[in-house]
């Protein structure tokens, strides 16, 4: 097993720094309001060694495939080969009211995606006719290839996913997937949907990187130590309508639905600290 760590903006390159320090494997940015990935990982590769770096996650949404593949292959050469891309597809109102990008059928632009990602890092010239994405579109001239300094076909590609479809996914085209709210009985349940996705590819999970996200905060007190969690918990949950809501979907399946809702009954705190105890 490796240890990875997520990283602030501020503060990353000497978090990274001293995660690299205790022989931690990865450092991951994530991606939202507050920041970009790329840009934190930039700082942290040109101060950094052996760790690998990855967003947690890159949002699909947010660049077209070739922007993303010419980011991977910038900062894996600036990296000296230890870039890891990771890519997820947001939510419905992020992708909607935030990157202005339709959230039509998720999971085929994801791999569309994906295989226009791949094919671009090859160096060779993008041609991909597909429902979601056309390059070149007809009629409107020559295709284009990456002219990165260096370019790797089989840099790695993780997919962050919470839901059976969006897992199977992962392990059908993905080298990893990246979880979040991931108790030990979510967690095995999750890899049976990843091990049916590397079946349907005609593969095991034998090289495949399983990363689930595990908050942690130190303390003798269960109570105290997860009220600084509970932060963390909540951005997650109150992204987008709980109609919608993935993150708020999956703390109702793990039985925070009360939580969840904002409604406290009998013993949640000691549910909250059971919840952050697990890391999920």
């Amino acid at each position: 097993m490796e240890l990875g760590i997520f990283l602030n903006y501020d503060g990353a390159v000497q978090v990274a720094a001293e995660a690299e320090r205790l022989g931690f494997a990865y450092a991951l940015a994530p991606e939202g309001f507050r920041s970009d990935a790329v840009s934190v990982l930039g700082a942290v590769a040109a101060r950094t060694e052996r760790i690998k770096i990855a967003p947690g996650v890159m949002q699909i949404p947010a660049r077209t495939p070739v922007m993303t593949a010419l980011s991977a292959a910038t900062l894996d050469a600036l990296s000296g080969g230890r870039f890891c891309l990771a890519l997820g597809v947001s939510n419905p109102d992020v992708s909607r009211g935030w990157y202005g990008v339709d959230f039509t059928a998720p999971l085929a632009r994801t791999r569309e995606y994906v295989e226009i990602v791949r094919l671009a890092l090859t160096g060779e010239p993008v041609r991909y006719q597909g429902e979601h994405f056309r390059l070149p579109p007809p009629g409107t001239g020559e295709s284009a290839h990456l002219r990165a300094a260096a370019t790797r076909a089989d840099l790695p590609i993780y997919l962050a996913g919470v839901g059976r479809r969006a897992l199977e996914l992962a392990g059908e085209i993905a080298d990893g997937w990246i979880g979040v709210f991931c108790p030990p009985e979510r967690l095995a349940r999750s890899l049976e949907h990843v091990r049916a996705g590397r079946a349907r590819a005609g593969k095991d999970l034998a090289g495949f990187e399983v990363m689930p996200s595990i908050p942690i905060s130190v303390g003798d007190d269960p109570e105290a130590a997860a009220e600084p969690l509970r932060p963390y918990f909540a951005n997650f949950i109150g992204l987008g309508s709980k109609e919608r809501g993935i993150y708020f979907a999956l703390a109702t399946e793990l039985g925070f639905g009360d939580a969840a809702e904002g409604r406290r009954p009998p013993g949640a705190g000691r549910r909250a600290a059971r919840l952050a105890g697990h890391g999920g």
